[in-house]
């Protein structure tokens, strides 16, 4: 039997055609079904629909017959000294040298920046592949996990004097949250870094709902003040799992309204709502090494679930 033809890549450093984004959005439903996790984030698939950041580009890679076989998508932000990456490899062509090839060209295109690739789930493949290459493990991200059979449908919030709660107003409330996201996680690689154009994509998203983004104000001589927010998300069944399952997508409090137990509260909120909308489940990301974060989820009844692994090529190569 012959050998496996090598795969063709092509960069693309703007945009996907439409009929590519479509072949590219084809392989990775594929690859979910087959690994009951998705292969790239919620950013990259954004990116892939709506374009990204200049310095960033999609890989494709095609076999003999043309057929797509694999998909990349490589960062390289402006004044950012690291490149960051996602990789997929269709079920049926993987342990071919797909992976590999995609993997090459994207250390081609990093050039003498850290690499880092990113591997939801820690399939076996994947590990195989970046242990291979020299890479080592930099960063791991933990998906956590409670049922919502025993959350309170009806928590009665204790909020501190002076605030109070409502939902987002689209058009009204982006600025206000944009400044709190931002101040919240200062310190996180890419949830601080948010810009008005990264909340219009999400809010334009079908899964977007306003009922379920809770926000919490104080009232202030100048005005009303945005102090924290809670803001839910429900994956439809098949994406993380047969049903439906909630998310606290993103909870931020403002680093002056941290110890106020109104991190808590906003957590009781958007539980109560996911479990109104018939829910059985929510799942949660944390970073592994927060060992305060992961332990104040624990004693909330969170319990990990899987993890996403970042893989750094040593800067020494």
């Amino acid at each position: 039997m012959s050998a496996e033809p090598p795969a063709h890549l092509v960069e693309v450093t703007d945009r996907l055609s439409a009929a590519v984004v479509a072949e590219v959005g084809a392989l990775l439903a594929t690859a979910l079904a087959a690994d009951g996790v998705r292969p790239v984030s919620e950013e990259s698939e954004l990116r892939l629909a709506h374009g990204g950041p200049a310095g960033g580009g999609d890989l494709t890679a095609r076999d003999a017959a043309g057929s797509l076989v694999g998909y990349a998508r490589l960062e390289r932000p402006a004044g950012d000294p690291e490149a960051e990456a996602e990789l997929v490899v269709a079920p049926a062509a993987r342990r071919r040298g797909v992976g590999a090839a995609l993997l090459g060209r994207l250390e081609e295109l990093a050039g003498e920046r850290p690499l880092r690739v990113w591997a939801h789930g820690e399939l076996p493949g994947s590990a195989e592949l970046a242990r291979g290459r020299g890479y080592e493990r930099a960063r791991v991200l933990l998906q956590m996990r409670r049922p919502l059979d025993g959350v309170d449908p009806d928590p009665h919030p204790r909020l501190p004097v002076g605030v109070t709660v409502s939902t987002f107003r689209p058009g009204t409330d982006e600025d206000a949250w944009l400044r709190v996201n931002a101040r919240a996680f200062a310190h996180h690689p890419e949830q601080g870094s948010w810009t008005a154009r990264d909340l219009a994509l999400r809010e334009a998203e079908d899964w977007f709902d306003p009922a379920g983004f809770f926000l919490a104000w104080r009232e202030e001589t100048t005005g009303p003040r945005l102090l924290g927010s809670h803001w839910t998300k429900v994956h439809p069944a098949g994406e993380v799992g047969d049903a439906p399952v909630g998310e606290v997508y993103v909870l931020g409090i403002d680093p002056d309204a941290q110890g106020t137990g109104l991190g808590r509260t906003l957590t009781d909120l958007g539980l109560a709502h996911l479990r109104a909308r018939g829910l059985s489940h929510v799942l949660l990301y944390v970073e592994e090494d927060n060992n305060a974060a992961v332990a104040l989820y624990r004693r909330s009844g969170f319990t990990r679930h899987m993890v996403d692994v970042s893989w750094q090529r040593p800067t020494s190569r």
